[in-house]
């Protein structure tokens, strides 16, 4: 990688970037934001690999969730206390209904960057720049909102500075603690089925804490007991912020990026020669490539040559987003993308993205995400891991600990009629915590399909 250095994505076609009107303003912020502390260090960077290394053998889940793009208007210590409970009630019904460790990575503290399919918007004859994202321009349809603000920049990651301090002090302050099971339950989740299915877990856990105390093993001497380890990730959209923040680790040499412990690459930005792809071959933290149907098994194979040429395990995470009826099929599905890995004797994290290929429009026009659909691409993506002898590692969310009604169905019914009650998002629909516990019970039960 002698050639490589945090610039030299410059040289190459950048797809998604805006066009910013006042160049002198971008190269002031730019020049600002390098100088700034780091979000994540190499170190916390490096931990993550190895954890996601025992993903890549089996040996853990990855967990990935949060929101579809973080919003400054919705900034509150409420909203990533209740995403970060959420994600530690999903987390521990993996682990305890189905058997094995949990990675935990949030798509929070700088998730702020989102691609889009048309540079423009159009409502009513009127034409305005597409909105990319709080960290690019604003979500209101007028003219000064939707100019990009390299501004936004120092925002988002003043932003990400408090949200990742908050998270640290949950993840090690006594919220996490697996004693405080019970108080995960948010306050709006409904009785239903899948919440008593919760609180019978929990109990089981209470009684296996109660038992372990007897025997000595207490959450004041083991720290697994009263802490977690949490990451942070988002795409890597924006590539001067992303620029700025990559620093020379003092330790190894090596380059990371430090506005966040895990990055990844969108299905819109994954060309072999782009931008995108270069800047991450680059840096040193464990990286994703989404994979949708359009993914072909050579460009999937170059691809990985590119970004973990050395094969290294927990490098690198493949996010397979089909949609639920293209998951499993033999043409344009996962079992052939499954199938070049494996000729080519890669290590790569096998994730599900049951989301993004699942966006269908409601009959009453909002933008939703029928849950049947993304459980069943759940379901589908172990079936296929089983057939070709492989294991599925991961899973990545879009979900929210606000009780949000912006996905249909799930087991406490969330209608197209519901959807003008609770539609927050700033961009794509979000599971809520109810549907997102649903969806950790299906993992569950298919880990420990998957173990016997």
């Amino acid at each position: 990688m002698s050639h490589w250095s945090p610039t030299s994505w410059r040289d190459k076609p950048a797809l998604q970037q805006p066009t910013y009107p006042n160049k002198d303003e971008l190269e002031r912020v730019l020049s600002e934001l390098k100088n700034y502390p780091p979000l994540v260090f190499a170190g916390e960077a490096r931990s993550l690999k190895s954890q996601l290394a025992d993903v890549s053998q089996g040996n853990a889940f990855l967990l990935q969730g949060g929101d579809c793009a973080e919003s400054f208007s919705e900034f509150h210590a409420t909203n990533i206390r209740d995403t970060f409970k959420a994600l530690l009630q999903m987390a521990v019904v993996m682990t305890y209904a189905g058997g094995v460790p949990v990675v935990k990575v949030g798509r929070l503290g700088g998730q702020f960057a989102k691609p889009r399919s048309s540079d423009s918007e159009t409502i009513d004859d009127i034409t305005l720049d597409a909105y990319r994202g709080d960290i690019i321009n604003g979500v209101d349809f007028t003219p000064d909102s939707r100019i990009p603000d390299p501004q936004r920049m120092i925002k988002a990651y003043n932003q990400s500075a408090a949200t990742l301090n908050l998270i640290r002090a949950f993840a090690s302050g006594g919220l996490a603690d697996l004693h405080q099971v019970h108080k995960w339950t948010l306050d709006f989740a409904h009785q239903g089925e899948v919440s008593k299915k919760y609180e019978a877990l929990a109990e089981q856990i209470g009684k296996s804490l109660t038992f372990m105390e007897a025997c000595g093993i207490t959450s004041k001497s083991y720290r697994t007991l009263r802490e977690t380890d949490f990451y942070t990730s988002h795409e890597a959209l924006l590539l001067p912020y992303e620029e700025a923040f990559t620093r020379k680790d003092s330790l190894t040499g090596d380059w990371y990026d430090t506005s966040a412990h895990m990055l990844w690459i969108g299905d819109r930005t994954r060309q072999l020669n782009g931008a995108h792809v270069e800047f991450l071959s680059g840096v040193h933290n464990p990286i994703g490539i989404k994979a949708g149907p359009s993914m072909q098994e050579d460009d999937l194979i170059r691809l990985v040559h590119k970004l973990n040429p050395k094969n290294e395990a927990g490098r690198l995470n493949v996010i397979v987003r089909m949609g639920a009826d293209k998951v499993g099929d033999e043409i344009t599905g996962m079992p052939r993308l499954i199938r070049a890995i494996e000729r080519e004797g890669m290590s790569v994290v096998w994730s599900c993205d049951p989301m993004h290929g699942n966006t269908i429009k409601s009959s009453n026009n909002f933008k939703t995400r029928p849950v049947d659909s993304v459980l069943k691409e759940m379901k589908q993506f172990f079936q296929v891991h089983k057939a070709e002898g492989t294991f599925g590692g991961g899973v990545h969310l879009e979900m929210t600990g606000k009780n949000v009604t912006e996905c249909i169905g799930g087991s406490f019914v969330v209608t197209e009629e519901d959807l003008s009650s609770r539609y927050h998002t700033h961009c794509d629909p979000r599971l809520n915590a109810d549907q997102a516990l649903e969806l950790a019970f299906l993992i569950a039960d298919s880990l420990q399909e998957a173990k016997r």
